[in-house]
């Protein structure tokens, strides 16, 4: 009996930790999104805890959703408007992770992203659908309450659902790939090389997408070649830094972002946005289904040429009888006399 409640204690300090933590990187990583909010200082053009939220469900499974509840309630205590509303919003930004999970397992979505059936599931199912259940329930809150009029319902959900969006698209392929991160074996100095050029040239487009010159495309051959070279590895954080930048010229009205109303802002904002998670997740994710298949048939080619070589070399046909190979007339006997 000591060493059962001794174990379960064990497993319910765990459990608690467990929830802690995945508080703790959904309030950290709220607040860095709360930096560049766009409507209310609440509604940002990236999530970054709708990503985090999802990674964890998907890593840890769906007994973590505690802790996405009591992060987004440390998160919205802060910003009000009410008690009620804070309820309501936190339940919204809960609901819709735990939404997007749902529909990702039934979809036989896997964590590795090797696939490019499980980078169409997370876009359309786990950023696009599962998504629209905070931005609804977030938005009409914040109508109801009377802080939003009712005219700026459609621009206040269209921020709201395309910023949780992005947040999935950015950042959950991000950390789910940092999971099954291994320091790489075998790599030439020539790759070493190629990847510290490819960080350093995303620097570089940053502060140009930052600076006044509209130059945003900039960002999608940089993504080509990240997925070709690296595959999602190399493209997922690619993508987050671009869509970054992109984000942090739009705050500063820099670019292609001068001149113009929140509104059209936005629109070009999350556009860009979502083409450049779009692009990255479907090619990182098709070069490294090309991969796997790759070593797929290099495997079963090697295995098919070690039994043929197995079988050359061992003769498994059966010996014949030497009394089978005598002819019916010779084994019969003398033909008796007339």
């Amino acid at each position: 009996m000591t060493v059962a409640r001794h174990a379960g204690a064990r497993r319910a300090g765990a459990f608690a930790l467990e929830i802690c933590a995945v508080a703790a990187l959904y309030w950290g990583s709220a607040e860095i999104g709360l930096l560049q909010q766009q409507v209310r200082g609440q509604v940002t053009p990236m999530w970054p805890p709708s990503g985090i939220a999802l990674a964890g469900l998907l890593l840890r499974g769906p007994r973590v959703w505690p802790g996405i509840a009591l992060g987004a309630f440390l998160v919205n205590i802060s910003l009000g408007p009410s008690l009620p509303a804070v309820l309501a919003i936190a339940a919204g930004n809960t609901l819709a992770p735990v939404c997007s999970y749902a529909l990702l397992r039934r979809a036989g979505f896997r964590s590795e992203m090797n696939r490019l059936r499980d980078a169409l599931a997370l876009i359309f199912l786990g950023a696009f659908t599962g998504m629209l259940v905070s931005a609804t329930v977030g938005t009409g809150t914040l109508v109801l309450t009377g802080v939003l009029d009712a005219g700026e319902f459609w621009a206040t959900w269209s921020v709201w659902w395309t910023g949780d969006a992005v947040g999935v698209l950015a950042v959950t392929p991000v950390v789910l790939l940092l999971r099954s991160a291994r320091r790489p074996q075998g790599v030439s100095l020539f790759r070493w090389v190629e990847g510290i050029l490819l960080v350093a040239v995303t620097i570089c487009v940053g502060f140009i997408e930052t600076s006044t010159t509209p130059l945003l495309f900039l960002g999608f051959p940089l993504l080509v070649w990240a997925a070709f070279r690296f595959g999602l590895a190399g493209a997922a954080p690619c993508a987050l830094a671009v869509s970054t930048f992109a984000i942090i010229a739009a705050a500063q009205n820099t670019g292609p972002f001068a001149g113009h109303d929140l509104f059209t802002n936005m629109i070009t904002l999350q556009a860009f946005n979502g083409s450049v998670s779009l692009t990255a997740l479907l090619l990182g994710a098709a070069v490294n289904e090309r991969t796997r298949t790759e070593k797929e048939i290099a495997l079963a080619c090697g295995q098919l040429a070690e039994m043929v070589t197995k079988i050359a070399a061992t003769d498994r046909r059966p010996a014949l009888d030497p009394e089978m190979t005598k002819s019916p007339e010779m084994t019969k006997g003398p033909a008796p006399p007339k």
